[in-house]
């Protein structure tokens, strides 16, 4: 586990990425990787760089820590815009199903905000999610741009980088 001043992450090389399936089949994406994990010690301000090395192939990589006050705010703010976007997904669907279902005399149209709230539906039904999820998995490190023979890393959080294959449908 990780201490207040420290960060435990996993580097992550990815030994391959197949896909399988196709036209009449399920398409199934099989990822297998392996992973060293590093604590970090975190600033007491701002941010700085970090130099991990994959164990794999040892390439070093430039990681991007945060400060611990920066990284709950931010986690807390990813949260947050995630409910907001649950409440406006239910509040825009309700409008369009609303709007939706009456019965208009004829040469009257919908009003302008109908395909405003089907467009928040759809955006928000996608960003909800991924915000919330992301605020819940943040932990201050970020990978910086890698160079192109070093792009089959990743920097995750340790909690996360449990197992070594995964399968996705």
């Amino acid at each position: 586990m990780s201490t207040a001043g420290t960060a435990e992450v996993a580097v992550r090389h990815i030994l391959s990425d197949k896909v399988t399936g196709g036209f009449l089949q399920p398409r199934t994406r099989t990822i297998t990787w392996t992973d060293a994990h590093y604590v970090v010690k975190r600033p007491s301000s701002g941010k700085h760089t970090v130099e991990l090395t994959c164990t794999e192939c040892s390439a070093s990589l430039l990681a991007e820590v945060r400060d611990r006050a920066t990284t709950r705010t931010l986690a807390a703010v990813l949260r947050v815009v995630g409910i907001v976007c649950a409440v406006v997904f239910f509040a825009a669907l309700a409008y369009a199903i609303h709007e939706g279902g009456k019965t208009l005399p004829e040469g009257q149209s919908l009003p302008v905000l109908f395909p405003i709230s089907v467009v928040a539906v759809v955006v928000t039904f996608v960003a909800g999610p991924v915000f919330y999820l992301h605020g819940r998995n943040y932990n201050g490190v970020s990978m910086l741009d890698a160079p192109k023979p070093r792009r089959r890393h990743r920097i995750m959080p340790v909690k996360a980088a449990r197992s070594r294959v995964r399968t996705r449908r």
